[in-house]
C-alpha cells in the first residue's frame, strides 16, 4: 500500500510516523510546499527505521504530486494549525483553498485513492472535497470522530481511574468545541455501562472536558495538538489497509441518514478497503437527537461561508 500525506509539519509527520511504524504500508509520501522541508522529514524517520524496526520507505517531496501517483490513501493535513483562542472555523478562509487545490491535485495523480481529511474546519473541508471532486463518498472520510472518540476515553479512564485498555466510548456530531456529542450513555469500562460508576454530574464533567480537548491541548502547546491526531490517522489508514471492517466515528457526508441531509458530519462507521463500507445507525435518545440537530446546523453554518 502507498499513502500520501500533505502537510509535513507536526500533524502530518505524526501521521507518517505512526503508519510507518504500524509497518503495513511499503511506502509513505510526505508532500509540502516549503523547500525542502518534506524531504528533511522524511529523512528524520527513514534514520528511526533500524531501531524500531520497519521496513516502510518514507519520501519526502516539496510541491510534486507526480511523486504521489498510485496512493491507495491520501491524508490532507495542510493548512494553518489553531492559535491559542482561535476556533477551529476561523481557519476556513485559508484553508478552504488549500484544501481545494491539494485535493484535485491528488486525484489527477491518484484517480481511485481514498481520502482522509485532518484539515480544519474538519466537517466543512470534507464536505468541500465533496463538492470539489464529486466522487463517491466512501472514498472521502473525515479524521474527527477517531480523534475526539479517543479523547472522550482519556476523560473517561481519568474520572474512572481505570487503564484506557478498559474502556470504550464514542462521540459523534461535528468536530468543534460545542458541536461534539460524547456518548455518555453508552459508554462503557469491559462492558459495564460507566453510569454504573460515575454520577451524572462527574459525567457531565467528562463530556465538557471532552469537546474542549482540542482547545486545552492549543492552550498548553501554543497549536495544535499532533501525536493523537496521526494516531487517529494511522489507525484508520490500517484499518482500510488491512480491510479490517473496523468501527470508527467519522466525518461522512449524509445522504438521509440520522435525519440528515448534505452534510459531512461525525456518526460511526465500518472502515475497510473500500474506506466507508457502511454508515451505522445506532438509535439516540430524543436528547440526542435534539443535540445532533444542533451540532448539523452550526457545521452548515459554517459550511455556509465556502465558496462552491
Amino acid at each position: 500500500m502507498k499513502v500520501t500525506v500533505v502537510g509535513a509539519g507536526a500533524v502530518g509527520a505524526s501521521c507518517a510516523e505512526y503508519i510507518a511504524i504500524r509497518n503495513f504500508a511499503s511506502e509513505v509520501v510526505i508532500l509540502d510546499i516549503k523547500e525542502g522541508f518534506a524531504e528533511g522529514k522524511a529523512m528524520d524517520l527513514m534514520q528511526t527505521a533500524s531501531l524500531l524496526k520497519f521496513d516502510t520507505k518514507i519520501t519526502g517531496v516539496t510541491n510534486d504530486y507526480s511523486k504521489t501517483a498510485n496512493s491507495d490513501v491520501c491524508v490532507i493535513t495542510s493548512g494553518i494549525p489553531r492559535k491559542p483562542g482561535m476556533t477551529r472555523e476561523e481557519l476556513i478562509g485559508i484553508n478552504a483553498g488549500i484544501v481545494k487545490m491539494v485535493s484535485s491535485s491528488l486525484l489527477e495523480h491518484s484517480p481511485n485513492t481514498i481520502f482522509i481529511i485532518v484539515s480544519n474546519p474538519m466537517d466543512t473541508m470534507a464536505y468541500l472535497v465533496h463538492k470539489t471532486l464529486g466522487i463517491a463518498k466512501n472514498r472521502i472520510i473525515g479524521m474527527g470522530g477517531a480523534l475526539d472518540s479517543a479523547r472522550f476515553k482519556y476523560r473517561l479512564a481519568e474520572a474512572l481511574g481505570a487503564p484506557i485498555s478498559d474502556i470504550d466510548g464514542m462521540v459523534i456530531g461535528g468536530h468543534s468545541d460545542k458541536g461534539m456529542i460524547p456518548l455518555t450513555r453508552l459508554a462503557t469500562r469491559n462492558s459495564v455501562n460507566v453510569t454504573e460508576f460515575l454520577s451524572e454530574e462527574r459525567l457531565e464533567k467528562v463530556a465538557a472536558d471532552t469537546k474542549v480537548g482540542g482547545a486545552t491541548l492549543t492552550g498548553l502547546l501554543g497549536t495544535s495538538a499532533w501525536y493523537a491526531p496521526g494516531a487517529a490517522v494511522s489507525g484508520m489508514v490500517h484499518a482500510i489497509a488491512s480491510d479490517a471492517q473496523k468501527m470508527f466515528p467519522v466525518s461522512t457526508l449524509l445522504e438521509g441518514e440520522y435525519d440528515l441531509q448534505d452534510i459531512s458530519i461525525g456518526v460511526p462507521v465500518i472502515l475497510g478497503k473500500n474506506g466507508i463500507e457502511k454508515i451505522v445507525k445506532i438509535q439516540l435518545t430524543q436528547a440526542e437527537k435534539d443535540k445532533m440537530q444542533e451540532s448539523a446546523a452550526a457545521v452548515k453554518k459554517t459550511n455556509g461561508l465556502l465558496d462552491l
